[in-house]
């Protein structure tokens, strides 16, 4: 350790400057892969992280007390075996296989998650089930003919009481905006499959032992049963790529550094200022890759870009999650638990002993983390650590799954930009700047989920990673890093003809488009709808 960063040796650099062939801004997934993978090719990479403590971004885990916590819940699976092949290369020996378990949190009972209808209606009791059955009935009788939100859609699919129990709670807590001004396209594309008398069919093939399909038999997509995960967490992941990218003599990271500027030099490459525990740091490259949120990053290059004010309009949701310990061996078997409850503020709560045994230290005690789902700067981010604890702990009890005494102590990890939104203007906003950038700088590079605001997996985050560094060492942009399944609705959104400006390709390999195409989907507002979040 030198001055409170991870230094490599190599080539003699000054304090306060250095010279390498690729400057990295953020220290996640995608910054890692990238900074490993370049390493490994002999290039020389600094990469800095305004955390001053972990890497990881989104998938760091965070230590407290020595009980770990998974921001978000990090399940690793992915349809490409090139991503597989790197996670076992850069940890070979400590995967552990997990049972795959989140269900539906509702006034008191569980639901299984997709829903099961019989157990459902059972749960729900007697009246409640016929009213849901009669609210079915009334929609598919009268289905609404202009359907324009997620509400609308939702409702003609599985009636009004229905919609109100299973759906419209939870998503408006993730996405802090009403479910009538959300796009019913995302309903359609997010719930694809599912559908009350298909679960009905479902649970009765299933009663009667006809039900012959794997996963029960779920005519939707179906969930994995277990998954791989790191035993101390993903964040045990992105430490050891971090040591491997140290150790080759390479590379360096540099924690407690956030980015002042990034110039270009006027010769093709880059200078990059960062602001660290003891001053600034300058790093000279011939490349630069930008994880950071491109709103952020819009702000911070000179020359400014001309689609500055178009990159400020870019918005995100943050959220932040509570862990608690508690005077208990076991409160749920669930990885995690949907909170489709209006009583209280909380959306997931996650069981970090179901993820990793290992990430629980004290067999006589559970440790939960209650997630909240927010916006940087609103009541809820900006409370206090002992209220937000105070809270958690008062919801847990008001949810009937443990009692305050019960709770022996808690700390507060907030996360900053996790999803990024996707409201009407978003993708011309990026494809604006993403074409100016590509044209007046080939040799900066965009990659991950903030870096090219997708709501991504960590897989689809390295694969972009992956891709990335064949550009540089093809010295060439020769794949297109945003081949996601969006492109048909990305560029008719983009202005037009913006695309022309942008080379064309060398055709992805199946397995790199297995990664890419894992983005996930975002609800997008009903276009013209510029409500405040």
């Amino acid at each position: 350790m030198v001055n409170g960063t991870i230094r490599a040796g190599g080539e003699a650099a000054t304090p306060k400057s250095r010279k390498v062939d690729v400057a990295i801004i953020g220290a996640g997934p995608a910054g890692l892969t990238a900074g490993y993978l370049l390493t490994k090719r002999g290039f020389t990479v600094a990469i800095i992280e305004r955390d001053a403590t972990y890497v990881g971004g989104i998938s760091r885990t965070v230590e407290h007390e020595g009980y770990r916590f998974d921001i978000g819940g990090h399940r690793f699976f992915s349809k490409s075996q090139q991503v597989v092949d790197l996670w076992n290369e850069i940890l070979p020996d400590d995967f552990i296989q997990r049972p795959r378990m989140s269900r539906i949190y509702y006034e008191g009972k569980f639901y299984s998650y997709p829903l099961r209808a019989f157990e459902a209606l059972w749960n729900l009791g007697i009246v409640r089930s016929t009213l849901c059955m009669a609210s079915f009935a009334k929609a598919k009788a009268f289905p609404n003919r202009k359907v324009k939100s997620f509400e609308d859609w939702t409702v003609n699919q599985f009636g009004q009481k229905l919609y109100s129990i299973f759906f419209k709670t939870y998503t408006e807590k993730v996405w802090g905006m009403p479910c009538d001004e959300m796009s019913a396209d995302w309903a359609a594309q997010r719930i694809k499959g599912l559908s009350l008398w298909g679960a009905v069919t479902d649970g009765l093939k299933r009663s009667l032992g006809l039900n012959k399909r794997p996963n029960d038999g779920m005519q939707t997509k179906t969930l994995l049963e277990t998954f791989r995960y790191p035993r101390l967490g993903p964040g045990m992941m992105w430490d050891a790529a971090r040591d491997k990218i140290v150790a080759t003599g390479k590379g360096e990271v540099l924690m407690g550094h956030a980015l002042r500027q990034l110039a270009a030099d006027g010769q093709g490459g880059w200078r990059m200022a960062a602001t660290g525990p003891e001053g600034d740091v300058v790093i000279e490259a011939a490349h630069a890759i930008s994880s950071a949120p491109m709103r952020e990053l819009a702000a911070r290059l000179h020359p400014l870009p001309q689609t500055t004010l178009e990159a400020s309009r870019l918005r995100y949701r943050d959220f932040l999650t509570v862990a608690l310990k508690i005077r208990s061996e076991e409160l749920f078997p669930d990885n995690w638990i949907y909170i489709h409850d209006s009583k209280v503020k909380v959306g997931r709560i996650q069981n970090f002993r179901s993820w990793s045994p290992e990430m629980v230290p004290d067999d006589s005690v559970a440790c939960v983390g209650l997630e909240y789902f927010c916006f940087e700067g609103d009541d809820l981010w900006d409370s206090t650590d002992d209220d937000l604890i105070a809270l958690a702990t008062k919801e847990m009890a008001i949810l009937g799954l443990v009692t305050p005494d019960k709770v022996i102590g808690g700390v507060v990890v907030r996360q900053e930009k996790a999803y990024p939104v996707y409201d009407d203007e978003y993708a011309a906003n990026v494809a604006a700047m993403r074409t100016e950038l590509e044209a007046a700088h080939p040799t900066l590079h965009l990659v991950g989920r903030n870096g090219m605001h997708r709501y991504n997996n960590q897989d689809h985050a390295m694969m972009t990673a992956m891709l990335t560094v064949e550009n540089i060492a093809a010295g060439a942009r020769i794949y297109d890093t945003w081949c996601v399944n969006e492109d048909a609705e990305y560029h008719e959104a983009g202005d037009e003809g913006a695309e022309q400006a942008i080379p064309a390709r060398v055709a992805l390999s199946e397995d790199q488009a297995a990664a890419l195409a894992s983005v996930r989907d975002v609800p997008e507002r009903i276009a013209g709808n510029r409500k405040a979040a």
